[in-house]
C-alpha cells in the first residue's frame, strides 16, 4: 500500500473518530439551531419594533426612536400599570387557589379506592376542553338574565349577582373560571410525584406516634417539593399568558371599564385595535423580562428547592 493510501486511511480514521466522539452534538445541532432561529427571531424582531415608530403596517417605513416607547409604556399609569397589576392579581391568585385546591384531590387519589380510575377521569374532564369552549360555557352560565348560577341563587333566595357585568367582580369571577379549568393539572402532576415517593419515611414516623397533618408537613411535603416547584413553574407560565378566556368573556379592552385587561388584552389592543406595534412591542418586551424575573425567583432563589 502506498504512502497517499496509508495517509487517506489514517485520515478517514481520525474523522470517524471524530464523529464517533461528537455524535450527541452533530445529530442535535440541526434541530437546536432550528429552535434558536425559530424563538429567537420572533423576539429579535420584536426587539426591533420595540425601538422604532412602527405603525400601521409592519412593513411600512419605521424610524428608529430609541427606548421612546419604552419610556411612554413605563409611565403610562392609566392602562399599562393598572394591566400589570391584573395580571398579577389574576395569575398569582389563581394559582395558590390551585395549588391548594390540587394538592387537597391529589391526597385524596393518592390511595386507592373503588373508581379511582373513573374519578382520576372526571376529574381531568376541565382540563380537556379547549378554554375557548369553556370561556362561552361560564359566560352562559353567569348571565344575569338567563344563567344558571343566578336561578341557583333564587333558590335560596340570593339576589342577583352580576358576575361578569360590574368591574368589582369580573376579575374574581374569571379566576374562578380559571381555576375550575386548570386546578385538574395541577392535582394530576402532584399525583404523579406522590406516586413515586417511598412508602418508608411515612410508615416510621406512623410508627413514632406522628399525627396524619405531622406526617404531611413535616415529610410528604419536604419530599414533594421540587414537584410543586414544577407544577408552579409550569401553570405560572400558563396562566400569565392567559388570553382566550378573558377575550371570549370581555371581548377587546377587557370591558367597558378595562376590568379585565391583563397585559396580553392591552397588547392585543395596540396591535390590531390601534396598529401601534411599536408601543406593542416594547410592552411584550418588558412583559417577557417580568416573566424571567419571576422565574427566577422561583427556580434559583427557593431555598432547598431543587430540580
Amino acid at each position: 500500500m502506498t504512502t497517499t493510501s496509508l495517509n487517506q486511511a489514517s485520515g478517514r480514521e481520525r474523522f470517524s473518530r471524530w464523529v464517533n466522539d461528537r455524535r450527541k452534538w452533530i445529530f442535535a445541532t440541526p434541530a437546536m439551531v432550528f429552535t434558536a432561529i425559530l424563538i429567537g427571531f420572533p423576539i429579535g424582531w420584536t426587539l426591533y419594533l420595540s425601538v422604532t415608530d412602527a405603525k400601521g403596517s409592519v412593513r411600512a417605513p419605521a424610524d428608529f426612536i430609541g427606548i421612546e416607547n419604552y419610556l411612554d409604556v413605563l409611565t403610562d399609569v392609566d392602562r399599562f400599570w393598572p394591566a400589570v397589576m391584573r395580571t398579577g392579581v389574576f395569575t398569582f391568585g389563581a394559582l395558590a387557589v390551585e395549588l391548594v385546591a390540587g394538592m387537597a384531590i391529589a391526597l385524596l387519589l393518592w390511595r386507592p379506592f373503588k373508581a379511582q380510575r373513573w374519578v382520576r377521569v372526571a376529574i381531568l374532564l376541565p382540563f380537556v376542553a379547549t378554554p375557548v369552549a369553556i370561556a362561552m360555557m361560564w359566560r352562559l352560565i353567569f348571565d344575569p338574565n338567563i344563567g344558571f348560577a343566578n336561578r341557583v341563587l333564587s333558590w335560596v333566595g340570593i339576589p342577583p349577582q352580576p358576575w361578569f357585568s360590574e368591574p368589582a367582580t369580573t376579575l374574581p369571577t374569571l379566576m374562578f373560571v380559571d381555576i375550575w379549568e386548570f386546578t385538574p393539572m395541577i392535582a394530576i402532576i402532584l399525583l404523579a410525584g406522590l406516586t413515586s415517593l417511598s412508602d418508608e419515611p411515612d410508615e416510621a414516623a406512623r410508627i413514632d406516634g406522628a399525627g396524619a397533618w405531622q406526617r404531611f408537613w413535616y415529610i410528604t411535603l419536604p419530599l414533594l417539593r421540587p414537584v410543586v416547584l414544577v407544577a408552579v413553574l409550569l401553570r405560572s407560565i400558563d396562566a400569565l399568558k392567559t388570553f382566550d378566556l378573558l377575550y371570549v368573556v370581555k371581548g377587546q379592552g377587557g370591558g367597558s371599564f378595562h376590568e379585565a385587561e391583563t397585559l396580553n388584552i392591552y397588547v392585543y389592543g395596540l396591535s390590531f385595535k390601534y396598529n401601534d406595534f411599536g408601543t406593542a412591542s416594547a410592552v411584550l418586551i418588558i412583559f417577557f423580562l417580568m416573566i424571567l424575573v419571576v422565574m427566577w425567583l422561583l427556580t434559583f432563589r427557593r431555598k432547598g428547592a431543587k430540580l
